[in-house]
């Protein structure tokens, strides 16, 4: 590889500001982020919204880890709520495995100093005790002064609360949960609770009930109420995401009966006779995606000003309802946003694109009146890009399946050489947002293309239940569908189609390699390969997510065995590259030792790399370096270019 090569693959991996888990609360826009390069220490700074080149103030001033590990993917790891005044500012910290908090006060304009926008009324303060175990940050705060929340304790799920008055103080165990719980949310008042729960053997996304407790002065549940009703929930499995509440009594969420996440704004005015205010049912729109982190925000406001974002095709829209009623629609120019938070007129988000990276967006709609969010948004567009093409294709069962296609900037290539991604996560997929790897092989004359498998989240329910009892058939299939389809096309090299998959994507690649493949070879990071050692090793999260993807283990072991690619490793002749962090706790590397040496055997190109300190996910610059130098230099050996 050249020195430009070096550098190029360096570019794409460049450390910047993150701008983690933005929230505005007031006039001020609160958010995460690292103290220092290469240091496993980070905090939440605070700066005025609106107002970009203020220098930000660092809010924690001790050295915390604040990460959220709530079943085993985390979510947002810190909370800001506007309680008496004050801003309280909760968060979780690993170090210490414990809840902290701190008391702030807005500094008067004429009296802020170059980066002071807010004083500290109560230094930090260690919450609760240490425990084994990991906190949600859903937090809630309560007039007289307690902190509820759900944590995760020995394999089951608790409401708790902490009294904001006390130090280091054991969790008071208020619910004891039949399994999951999340999502915890509060009326104005914090005297209405609502979560959702869901048991073995659904996952979130495919069937979980929504719950709402009415809590007495003493913090103790006096009425608990699962919501049920025959147009929704009383004979279908409905998952419901983010019940939000923008008033005393009127809670908004989403909820898929219809095939769609769709809006739902509920009147809970009386606990005992919760009715629907208002129901949306519409089509080709989602307002949700599978809950695999907390804290995943599509609804923020109030009853007087909501503001929701809605996946419509290939791109993001943001909706206003003003008293239930929806008075105006914005295009974005996003392909997905990351972060989402109103204060009364003010919306902030992060939002990515096709040629552009995340950008932090402000708007104040008391000030403004827009039609489309681009008027508001200077993007720094990356001119040498690869745009997504929208590609629909006949996959299994002849069902209509959607890609994105990237075709190579550079004619490298008598006829380009093929690269098709497969997502990690069955229910996961492309949005079309800006991606370095993609961009760095579209560099060199590759054709990438990314499938959206049956499976895949954003194309509705009947789209996502296509996996079902067929994860390793489905989406290996979906894949060899496209690849026919492009050479069918004649628009790329017929001898040289390589598959890229991480995780979940990692066995959908591996078994496309199968049975008289059309794949060269395939390079994959940290994948499933044996169902079974899954099955049984897997994290409390995903324990029954099988059930769903394969079936029932008892009744389909037969299944579990043959989807497996560790046991037909000896039929793979292709050359295959695997990496794998030795700190995985989702998937252990031991499954990638046990195939090492079989599939060097098999092919001289192969080659497996192990990392010591990632886990399932890497994290580090350098590591993301050394895959991608190691993984040209097997391209160029596999496919002979």
């Amino acid at each position: 590889m050249s020195n430009d090569d070096k550098l190029k693959v360096r570019q794409n991996f460049s450390k910047k500001k993150a701008f983690k888990e933005l929230t505005i609360i007031r006039d001020t826009i609160f958010w995460i982020d690292i103290v220092a390069e290469g240091q496993n220490e980070n905090a939440i700074f605070a700066r005025p919204f609106n107002i970009k080149d203020a220098l930000p103030q660092k809010l924690t001033s001790k050295k915390y880890k604040i990460k959220n590990n709530f079943h085993g993917y985390g979510g947002k790891s810190y909370k800001c709520i506007d309680f008496k005044n004050n801003f309280y500012l909760i968060w979780i910290d690993q170090l210490t495995k414990a809840v902290w908090f701190q008391i702030f006060k807005e500094v008067a304009p004429n009296d802020r100093a170059q980066n002071k926008y807010l004083d500290s009324v109560q230094e930090s303060r260690q919450l609760s005790k240490s425990i084994e175990g990991n906190f949600d940050s859903s937090f809630v705060i309560s007039e007289n002064f307690f902190l509820y929340g759900i944590c995760e304790i020995n394999n089951r799920d608790y409401l708790f609360s902490l009294n904001l008055k006390k130090t280091k103080q054991d969790i008071y165990r208020i619910k004891k949960f039949k399994n999951f719980a999340g999502e915890l949310s509060s009326n104005t008042s914090a005297k209405l609770l609502s979560w959702i729960e869901w048991d073995s053997p659904y996952m979130p996304w495919e069937k979980n009930d929504l719950f709402f407790a009415q809590i007495d002065l003493d913090g103790k549940i006096q009425k608990l109420k699962k919501f049920k009703n025959k147009l929704i929930n009383a004979k279908k499995n409905v998952s419901f995401f983010q019940p939000y509440w923008i008033s005393e009594t009127i809670l908004v969420c989403s909820e898929d009966s219809s095939g769609w996440w769709n809006l739902l704004f509920l009147d809970v005015s009386d606990i005992e006779n919760i009715y629907i205010k208002k129901r949306l049912e519409r089509n080709l729109i989602e307002y949700g995606v599978p809950q695999w982190v907390s804290g995943r925000t599509f609804f923020s406001g109030t009853i007087k000003n909501l503001f929701c974002l809605a996946k419509k095709e290939n791109s993001l829209i943001v909706e206003q309802y003003k008293d239930l009623v929806l008075i105006k629609e914005f295009s974005t120019p996003f392909t997905s946003i990351s972060d989402f938070s109103v204060f009364q007129n003010k919306v902030l988000l992060k939002g990515y694109g096709s040629d552009f990276f995340g950008i932090v967006l402000e708007i104040d709609f008391a000030k403004k009146v827009l039609s489309n969010f681009s008027e508001q948004t200077y993007i720094d567009h990356i001119k040498e890009s690869s745009k997504p093409e929208t590609f629909w294709f006949k996959g299994f069962e002849d069902k209509i399946t959607h890609s994105f296609l990237y075709r190579p900037l550079v004619d490298n290539f008598r006829k380009p050489p093929l690269l098709v991604r497969a997502h990690s996560g069955p229910t996961s997929f492309f949005d079309g947002s800006y991606n370095s790897e993609v961009q760095y092989w579209a560099s060199k004359g590759f054709f990438v293309a990314e499938v959206n498998y049956g499976g895949s989240s954003g194309f509705g329910k009947a789209y996502r239940d296509r996996l079902n009892h067929k994860w390793g058939i489905v989406d290996s299939y979906d894949c060899k569908a496209l690849v026919l389809e492009l050479i069918k096309l004649d628009l790329v090299d017929s001898e040289k189609v390589v598959i890229f998959g991480n995780s979940a994507g990692g066995l959908t690649a591996l078994n496309c390699l199968l049975y008289g493949s059309i794949f060269t070879a395939a390079i994959c990071k940290y994948p499933v390969i044996d169902l079974k050692d899954m099955h049984y090793n897997t994290h409390r999260f995903e324990k029954d997510y099988l059930n769903s993807l394969v079936g029932n283990y008892e009744k389909n072991h037969h299944e579990y065995i043959n989807r497996s690619p560790i046991n037909h490793i000896n039929k793979i002749k292709q050359p295959i590259l695997l990496f794998h962090g030795k700190k995985d706790t989702v998937i252990s590397y031991k499954q990638t030792l046990k195939i090492q040496e079989i599939l060097i055997q098999n092919n001289k190109y192969s080659e497996v790399m192990f990392f010591e300190n990632e886990g399932h996910g890497f994290k580090n610059i350098e590591n993301k370096e050394v895959v991608m130098q190691k993984s040209q230099e097997f391209l160029k050996k596999a496919l002979n270019i």
